[in-house]
């Protein structure tokens, strides 16, 4: 299937259907229908089944289902309103009857009359001493041809039928269906049962049977997903065969050099993430993995190592962070851990002098520096290396497509180590990071406390309050997070700038209070986030600039205002903050909710502390673009897959595209020409896909 078909047919107008005209595809055009490809691939949002025939007297309140009878009362009359009624009551051989009853409707006058049998498609409910369809779909069954139908449900807009789209559509499918490039390999098809395009088309939207439909509506999803999969594991196979990395090799020497160094001891999972990215650096393949961890799960102990096998094996390693802030504190924990050892190591920001730079870059470029921390200043293109062994990328969903294409230019074929600490779900992984093998840290630290998290209103601001002088009166520190930096005329939302004021001067006038945002100086971020570490400063008001990275243990207490403003996994990595060390966090959501949705949120979060649960949660609330950012990883949209219902489909065509990629790596096979075409069309820029180009 080619969504984007050149075909001429496919490419003409919609009004050139029959029955469709210049007035009914202006209304097409308002569900982004302009051409007769576009109203062939509108599919059906569901079904209604109208072969589930039941005996009247087994019928079940509230669920779609069909009853048959011969028709034996029709009455109708005027209510005081003024509305109409009419009523249509059918019986079956066994004295059992169904009202179908028709408010303000005429359509059912003289489509019916007496001894006729018919068939009622409704949700019934019981009225009084009988059951009861409001406004029933009608299907006389005198005729010998007459059949129950399966019904597709489209989207639709005001002043378009039902019926009338259908017809549209059977004309569409008559013009132009047979123009639709088939996309699935014939093998591929065969092997999983699927009809040809054009009559998965047909059965889409008129299918005999419910699941002829539904399998036909799969065999689409499922092609959607081969296309993404197939992408993905041609670019898994160009780096693993195609590009050379240089062996670093763990002996149990460096290994036990390495593990000295920690002042505590590595949990379980840490450990079998290290014995796998160990594994993955002995290889003369390019290591390509992703390290997800849930927060406060130390992941940045597990990269550490990573770093440390590269300078051991005499090569350079990097790691890269979206943010100043999160940058400045990987290089606090590497100075940190290396105090005394004799690693050359620099930090790499937008922040350093033109002298500074060209200082650091020279070094850099003779190999006089072992290990590089930075910003996406490391890809700017006058940063140059000797020897670079292995690029660690920070929270890789916050770099955009083609800045993390620059990343290659920064070594011949690195090793790479992806890292997040926003749990993942599992389809978003397959989908987004496909490509990349996986490890995973659940396993806290042994003595991390679980943060008490509790949702409240503004009735209880002055307790909480409260609560903070007392926590900050015996040392403890705390954040104020807001979503805004400064007061917004179309939102009303209290900002960062503007509570910092208020509370300076008011409920926390007697503590040193500070302000940090992502609009101040970068050596002013600096400043405050040093101050609030010295504990300088007891309270921070500050924005999302926190979400990741920060590490600061004394920082116990968090607030969150207007939280119904964050999703599930942003709130789950603010209170990571305050997780940092022995003693037990607090996180107070603030929110005066006004949706359903926003309170499901904040039930979730109060009550579990699973940060890859919630990502499930969170996905399934809002959605997976807004969840993990999806269109900058070149996933795009999906026009008919759903990542959180269509596992089964995702994991079939995942291994059905590693096969086929190991059996014909550059889709020359003439069978997998069609496939070619749409793997390129689609994710060849995107993924950077040339080597099938």
């Amino acid at each position: 299937m080619t969504l984007d078909s050149t075909a001429p047919v496919l490419a003409q107008s919609v009004q050139y259907v029959k029955g469709v005209g210049p007035a009914r595809a202006d209304l097409l055009a308002k569900l982004d229908i302009r051409t007769i490809g576009d109203l062939i691939f509108h599919f059906p949002r569901s079904y209604d089944d109208l072969t589930n025939v039941r005996p009247i007297e087994n019928l079940e309140a509230g669920v779609l289902q069909t009853v048959q009878g011969e028709v034996v009362e029709i009455d109708g009359k005027e209510l005081p309103d003024g509305r109409r009624v009419t009523s249509v009551v059918i019986a079956d051989g066994r004295g059992k009857c169904v009202a179908g009853v028709w408010f303000s409707s005429l359509l059912i006058v003289g489509k019916v009359r007496y001894g006729q049998q018919v068939a009622f498609s409704g949700k019934p409910k019981w009225y009084r001493d009988h059951w009861q369809m409001n406004h029933p779909r009608v299907q006389v069954l005198d005729d010998e041809e007459a059949r129950l139908e399966v019904v597709p449900v489209y989207p639709l807009t005001e002043g378009l039928r039902p019926e009338a789209l259908r017809e549209a559509i059977r004309g569409a499918l008559t013009k132009g269906a047979e123009a639709v490039v088939e996309t699935l390999p014939e093998t591929t098809r065969i092997k999983r049962e699927y009809p040809s395009v054009v009559q998965a088309l047909w059965q889409v939207h008129f299918p005999e049977v419910l699941a002829q439909g539904v399998h036909a509506r799969c065999r689409f999803i499922y092609e959607e997903f081969l296309i993404l999969q197939v992408a993905l594991a041609v670019r898994r196979r160009n780096v693993r065969d195609r590009m050379q990395a240089p062996k670093l090799v763990t002996t149990p020497a460096i290994d036990a050099h390495i593990r000295a160094l920690y002042p505590f001891r590595l949990t379980a999972d840490q450990d079998r993430a290290i014995a796998s990215i160990v594994k993955d650096l002995a290889s003369d393949r390019p290591m390509q993995r992703l390290l997800q961890a849930d927060v406060g799960a130390g992941k940045t102990a597990v990269a550490v190592y990573a770093l440390l096998v590269a300078v051991a094996n005499k090569h350079q390693a990097i790691i890269m962070a979206p943010t100043e802030v999160l940058a400045q504190q990987h290089w606090q924990t590497l100075d940190r851990y290396l105090a005394k050892s004799r690693v050359r190591r620099t930090l790499l920001t937008g922040s350093l002098s033109a002298k500074e730079r060209g200082q650091t870059l020279s070094a850099i470029k003779t190999g006089d520096i072992d290990l590089v921390v930075g910003t996406q200043a490391l890809i700017q293109d006058d940063v140059e290396f000797a020897k670079l062994g292995l690029v660690v990328i920070d929270e890789q969903h916050k770099f955009g497509v083609h800045q993390r294409a620059r990343v290659k230019k920064l070594g011949v074929d690195p090793h790479y180590l992806v890292m997040t600490a926003t749990p993942i779900p599992r389809t978003i992984a397959l989908a987004v990071f496909g490509d990349l093998d996986t490890s995973i840290i659940k396993q806290m630290p042994p003595g991390r406390q679980r943060v008490l998290t509790r949702w409240h209103d503004e009735s209880q601001r002055e307790r909480i309050y409260q609560r903070f002088r007392e926590e900050i009166k015996k040392g403890r520190q705390g954040f104020i997070v807001c979503p805004l930096v400064e007061e917004s005329e179309s939102l009303d939302l209290t900002a960062a700038t503007e509570l910092y004021e208020i509370l300076r001067a008011g409920s926390f006038k007697d503590c040193r209070v500070g302000l940090l945002h992502g609009r101040l100086a970068d050596n002013e971020k600096q400043r405050v986030m040093d101050d609030f570490r010295a504990q300088k400063l007891d309270l921070l008001i500050t924005t999302l600039v926190i979400e990741v990275g920060v590490d600061v243990p004394n920082a116990t207490l968090m607030i969150v205002e207007h939280a119904d403003r964050f999703g599930l996994s942003q709130l789950h990595q603010l209170r990571g903050r305050v997780t940092r060390g022995t003693v037990a966090g607090e996180c107070y959501l603030f929110s005066g909710v006004t949706t359903e949705e926003a309170r499901l949120r904040l039930r979730a979060i109060s009550r579990t502390s699973d940060g890859f649960a919630l990502a499930e949660e969170d996905a399934r609330l809002r959605g997976l673009g807004e969840f993990f950012g999806a269109r900058q990883h070149g996933l795009g949209d999906l026009r008919f897959g759903d990542l959180l219902h269509d596992i089964d489909l995702l994991e079939m065509a995942r291994s059905d595209a590693i096969e086929l990629v190991a059996d014909d790596a550059g889709l020359r096979n003439p069978e997998h020409a069609a496939l070619r075409r749409a793997v390129l069309a689609r994710y060849g820029q995107s993924l950077d896909l040339a080597a099938i180009g």
